[in-house]
């Protein structure tokens, strides 16, 4: 009885600060979805009501017809998408040839690995800034994704080589015995037995680049090239002019569908990251 008592005493305590967890992640957020959702006055006015009064959208039109919000999410769709293919390609090149020509170099080039990923953007981002002004590539895409590319393929190269690490030796082995060249082992071999950690770290690659800020601040100067997380920083404007219902709109447009989106592909990633932990 005292043991089943204890036991149900730390499952209650566990659902305890699970829910605080949750109400502390998620309570800011489902703060900004109803806000959005207030009228042009009453999100001033009416600030301690957490239900609008009325639901009305719009904010959502204001911010649509008044801004070049999706200018911006074009944008941070183009340069996401570029740099996620672009590092995939180089991070996955680089894992496949640490793990199989690496030899007892393996830790160490995995531990300069990590640690490149280890220096805080801050750091880098005034050196970025002379090189990519020095080439000529400022305010371009070039120089954007070549900064994107400091942490998306560290990042990337780490995860892929505990994937790559989990493809037996022996097949492609056999298969370079049958006359198969190394380029087409990596491709018609390594890479079909590691697509579930491809795909997770594909959204992972995408998502650091979507939510990346520095650099596309200090790189791009032009207003039609800006990043969507650029264009919500520019969306608050003075101190005087907040404009409130526009940031709570824009912030909903762009955290939803990454919500929506995890929540189907979660299995997917889970699958994915667990895939490169069996040794």
């Amino acid at each position: 009885m005292r043991a089943r008592l204890h036991k149900n005493g730390w499952t209650i305590l566990s659902y305890v600060i699970l829910t605080a967890a949750v109400l502390l992640a998620g309570g800011p957020l489902v703060i900004v979805i109803f806000a959005s959702f207030k009228g042009q006055f009453e999100i001033v006015s009416n600030t301690a009501a957490l239900l609008p009064e009325r639901f009305s959208l719009y904010w959502f039109k204001d911010l649509l017809h008044k801004t070049d919000f999706l200018i911006y999410v074009r944008n941070s769709l183009l340069y996401s998408s570029l740099s996620t293919v672009l590092g995939m390609t180089i991070s996955s090149l680089a894992a496949y040839a640490i793990t199989r020509f690496g030899g007892r170099r393996q830790k160490i080039l995995t531990r300069v690995i990590v640690m490149t990923y280890m220096f805080p953007p801050i750091l880098l981002a005034i050196p970025y800034f002379i090189l990519v002004s020095n080439l000529g590539l400022a305010n371009t895409l070039p120089g954007l994704l070549m900064a994107y590319m400091s942490f998306t393929v560290p990042f990337c190269t780490y995860l892929l080589v505990s994937y790559f690490r989990t493809v037996p030796k022996d097949i492609e082995e056999a298969a370079l015995i049958d006359g198969l060249r190394r380029p087409g082992v990596f491709l018609h071999i390594a890479l079909p037995l590691v697509a579930p950690g491809l795909v997770a770290t594909a959204i992972f690659a995408f998502i650091n680049a979507w939510n990346e800020f520095l650099y596309s601040l200090l790189i791009i100067s032009s207003g039609d090239k800006q990043t969507v997380s650029v264009g919500l920083y520019s969306l608050k404007g003075g101190m005087e002019t907040l404009q409130w219902g526009d940031m709570m709109a824009a912030s909903v447009l762009v955290v939803i569908p990454s919500i929506v989106f995890f929540s189907i592909i979660q299995k997917s990633i889970v699958g994915g990251l667990t895939a490169g932990a069996d040794k």
